[in-house]
């Protein structure tokens, strides 16, 4: 008897499990949706955050302004190598 309802019970744990999986991704999308939401609402109604974003995350800057970059020494090497591999592979 025990034989019988052996499969059906591992099945129902393996679909507890599937479903306890799902329920967490579903707050976490949900976490991350009233993220994106509260962004969005930022980037419609906030001008100044509007141009911090524009700013920091695409690199605009206002007409006749000057932007400067400093970078560490460590990325000017990173950047270095990484010019110098985008030029052998280009010559390939």
């Amino acid at each position: 008897m025990l034989a019988f309802f052996l499969p059906s019970y591992s099945q129902m744990q393996d679909l507890k499990q599937k479903n306890q999986e799902y329920e967490h991704q579903i707050k976490e999308l949900t976490k991350k949706n009233t993220v994106l939401r509260e962004e969005r609402r930022l980037l419609k109604e906030d001008p100044e955050y509007f141009e911090k974003v524009a700013r920091e995350k695409m690199g605009l800057v206002k007409e006749n302004e000057v932007m400067y970059k400093f970078v560490s020494p460590q990325q000017l090497n990173a950047d270095k190598q990484l010019n110098a591999q985008k030029q052998i592979n280009a010559t390939k």
